[in-house]
């Protein structure tokens, strides 16, 4: 029996359910420079003074964490500071006080931590830290939540100043601190959920709360709505044809018949599936256009596809280059009797095409490679992905698959990920929808909204899906490196390009911002350098930036002619 009249204990005052989560925050702290955050955080990071933690954070009764004004938890976990100790500090009955009121501003809020440390040597030390949480006038609440500016004194909280610094929050971080959010003291599930749940809605509200509503309006897509009515496609009916490479992965090829020109083999981005050609929120997509100019078109589905059980196993770019295409051309030659094939190929389909002729791929007459060459170079969204090495630190803490997939029934962590990737810093592309936010956060600017009709923004989901961690691992060593390799690093590839002595026509967008135009442009003059100049093209589209070369709103007026009139000259 349970009540709160005179004489009746509650669940709250007995201390359960409360909850726990897991926090790693990195940054630099200087020893010299103590009298500004900035400044030492600046100061530290030119003299190598990293200040790193992980730490518990613990509430045992989520009621009272919510409703006592100090919302407050214990700390426990270790810190990393070189500088100050030559070993991990210990850190014991620290105090964690969340999202409490800030006097100093109206709506403003402060996420507060204070850490009592004793160093192997002996030493003790507290760490003071805050995280200021409040309306800018930008989208900032990911910065805000994020960024912790922390004093470490001698001894005591009263103690002189010997650190002072700037530590964030890294996506790769985050994305882990969100698996370990959980109930602790619950009896069952439904303790589990009533304490998540009034955690979240008080964290979501507090945010809220400073920053007018950015929850409330993040998304017209519902997992739970009906069908749509799609539009009736002016490319025939598809002939499906299943096939298996040489190492046994089942691959898939669609076929519409248009004409005797071809057959064009045409091959996605990494991620996506044929549907990326096949969108009926344009005009006239990709395909129609190819079968209207009288091309016997594929669509290749290989195994980095969502539409295949293998997207969710793990491969390399090489598995694709030297399995996929293979079997794919192969096919294609057996059931047309063609000779030889066309293909164009988008993204990760147009570099592991290069790495499958760098192989010694027969059967190619000439190729349209669409952005992603020997050569990759990364805007700055995705350099910095790359620099921190994110695929290695997920893989490193057991995540092998992302998704762009918006659950039908989100869990409480999971609206509160896709909240938190509503403001991850997104370079120029700025949008409320989850999807384009978990594109942003997987891959980085794949499009340029300005070119996506309202359709094709809605409904581009359905051609994206999961993504292995160990593709996105090689993806990111040949961004490091400056050039495609193997997977085990070796040069397998740059040094074959003899191998590529046929017709090859690069194409751009010219403001593509997930990998620049420079890529594209170095393995152009490479191959020219290498081979008869006259067999390579290169043409940089105006106005476009990656995916929308091929889904953009006018692609078929900017972008398909300039396609097929380079297929013409070799059809």
């Amino acid at each position: 029996m349970s009540g709160s009249g005179p004489g009746v204990e509650t669940r709250g005052s007995l201390g359960g359910p409360g909850v726990e989560f897991t926090e790693t925050m990195r940054g630099f702290a200087s020893t010299t420079v103590t009298d500004d955050y900035r400044s030492g955080a600046e100061q530290g990071e030119r003299d190598g003074s990293v200040l790193d933690f992980t730490v518990t954070v613990t509430a045992d009764d989520a009621r009272r964490l919510v409703d006592e004004p100090e919302h407050q938890g214990r700390i426990n976990g270790t810190v990393t500071a070189p500088a100050l100790s030559p070993n991990p500090i210990r850190v014991s009955d620290g105090r964690f006080n969340l999202l409490v009121r800030d006097s100093g501003t109206a709506r403003g809020r402060r996420m507060l931590y204070a850490m009592p440390m004793v160093t192997d040597e002996g030493r003790h030390l507290h760490l003071d830290g805050y995280k200021q949480i409040e309306d800018d006038g930008g989208l900032d609440l990911w910065a805000d939540t994020t960024t912790l500016y922390v004093t470490v004194r001698e001894g005591d909280a009263h103690g002189d100043v010997v650190a002072r610094g700037i530590l964030t929050i890294h996506p790769a971080d985050f994305a882990r601190q969100l698996t370990t959010m959980k109930a602790v003291g619950a009896d069952g599930p439904l303790d589990h959920l009533a304490a998540m749940t009034r955690f979240g809605r008080y964290f979501a509200g507090s945010l809220n709360e400073v920053f007018g509503g950015v929850f409330a309006h993040q998304s017209p897509f519902s997992p739970d709505a009906p069908p749509r009515v799609r539009r009736q496609l002016r490319c025939g009916t598809p002939e499906v044809h299943d096939f298996r490479t040489e190492d046994g992965v089942g691959l898939r090829l669609t076929r519409f018949r248009g004409g005797d020109k071809g057959p064009v083999l045409l091959s996605p981005g990494f991620g996506t599936s044929s549907l990326a050609y096949l969108l009926d929120t344009t005009e006239t997509n990709f395909p129609e256009y190819l079968v209207e100019q009288g091309y016997d078109v594929w669509i290749l589905d290989y195994r980095a596809s969502p539409a295949l059980p293998s997207a969710s196993t793990q491969f390399t770019l090489d598995d694709i280059a030297r399995y996929d295409y293979p079997a794919a051309v192969a096919t294609v030659r057996e059931v047309t009797g063609a000779e030889t094939v066309q293909v164009v190929a988008h993204c990760i389909g147009s570099v592991t095409l290069l790495m499958a002729l760098a192989l010694g791929l027969k059967g190619v007459r000439h190729a349209v490679s669409s952005v992603v060459t020997f050569h990759p170079r990364s805007g700055t969204v995705n350099a910095l992905r790359s620099g921190i090495h994110a695929a290695d630190a997920l893989q490193a803490l057991g995540v092998d698959t992302l998704t762009t997939d918006v659950d039908r029934d989100p869990s409480w962590a999971e609206r509160l990920y896709d909240a938190a990737l509503h403001l991850y810093p997104a370079g120029e592309e700025q949008c409320g929808l989850p999807f384009c936010r978990r594109v942003m956060f997987t891959y980085g600017e794949v499009y340029d909204h300005d070119q996506l009709n309202d359709a094709t923004h809605r409904h581009l989901h359905e051609a994206f899906g999961v993504a292995n961690m160990t593709t996105f691992k090689q993806i990111t060593l040949a961004l490091r490196t400056g050039h495609v390799v193997a997977a085990d690093g070796s040069d397998d590839y740059v040094t074959a390009l003899g191998n590529l002595a046929l017709p090859i026509t690069f194409l751009h967008g010219e403001n593509n911002r997930l990998f620049l135009p420079e890529g594209s442009r170095l393995t152009y003059e490479a191959l020219r350098e290498a081979n008869d100049p006259d067999l390579y093209t290169r043409h940089v589209i105006p106005g476009y930036a990656h995916m929308d070369l091929f889904i953009g709103k006018d692609a078929a007026r900017d972008v398909y002619p300039v396609i097929t009139a380079e297929l013409d000259r070799h059809a």
